[in-house]
């Protein structure tokens, strides 16, 4: 489950990033553009899932180093895994999308003046 949040995170940070891309920002306006638009539901989406995990890092009673050890590594799983993939997944798109450069689908044509026949 960790790794597909995770990986869900990733998937829409590159998703908005190839829309802004193709709208003609660089690969690096792009990247933070993606990574500015999803960041607030990302944080909410792993905190939400961190603090689910509390009950299992402090469990009591039967069981509980089962219980504490399956929370503590999830939960620790998700802050870290948040964290480096809001910074590194966007990096890693700029990195393999062919860098700073803008994406010209369309040559740019210019006017060709008209001549006048006398």
């Amino acid at each position: 489950m960790l790794i597909g949040l995770l990986g869900k995170n990733a998937i829409l940070i590159i998703e908005f990033a190839v829309l802004k891309r193709k709208e003609g920002l660089s690969a690096l306006d792009a990247a933070v553009e993606g990574a500015y638009a999803r960041l607030r539901p990302i944080l909410m989406t792993s905190f939400a899932f961190v603090a689910g995990l509390i009950p299992l890092t402090i469990a009591t009673g039967a069981g509980a180093l089962g219980n504490r050890s399956i929370g503590t590594a999830a939960a620790g799983g998700m802050l870290i895994g948040t964290l480096f993939g809001v910074i590194l997944i966007p990096g890693l798109y700029v990195l393999f999308s062919g860098g700073g450069k803008k994406k010209n689908s369309k040559p740019v044509e210019t006017p060709v003046e008209e001549a006048v026949l006398v």
